[in-house]
This record gives structure tokens, sequence and C-alpha cells, in this order.
């Protein structure tokens, strides 16, 4: 069973309660299973073309993974997917 773990940022603009994902092989599965308990998260993590947002940073079992391989990204069902908000400027 997968986890899915949120930032505190995210919870100031939509309920994104952290859960856990039975049957996920990949990020992008695990997400899937989410977004059908909790609909209203999917816009603040995947933008209109269904990628992971731009300003949205995840780790896999602590490794921060690639926006390009982000969905395809492989889990366990011990994996834990941390979802951030990345800061950006400087």
């Amino acid at each position: 069973m997968t986890q899915l773990v949120f930032a505190k940022a995210f919870r100031r603009h939509v309920t994104c309660p952290d859960a856990v994902i039975e049957q996920a092989s990949t990020v992008g599965a695990a997400f899937a299973g989410y977004f059908e308990l909790h609909p209203a998260v999917r816009s603040y993590v995947l933008d209109d073309a269904g990628r992971i947002r731009r300003h949205v940073t995840l780790f896999v079992d602590g490794e921060q993974v690639t926006h390009v391989d982000a969905l395809t990204t492989p889990v366990t069902p011990t994996s834990t997917i941390h979802v951030f908000q990345a800061l950006s400027g400087g």
C-alpha cells in the first residue's frame, strides 16, 4: 500500500489528507487512486495536460523524482510519496 503524504502548504489551498493507495505500481497510478477519492486535489498537482505542475516537487522513498519521469516512476507497496510545493526565485 503506497502512502501519499502532502506538505502543509497544500492544505492552505485544498483539503488533501494523507492517504494509503492500494495496488499502485507507479506514481501516476497512486495519484489516479488518490484523485478518485479527492478529485479537487488533481488541479493542484497536475496541469491541464496531465503532467506534474511545474511548482510541485515529488519525493519517492526519500529520493526526488524528475518532472519528466514523475508519473512513470515505479513504486512498491511500501513506498511513500511526499508531495511538496517547490520554491522558486532568487
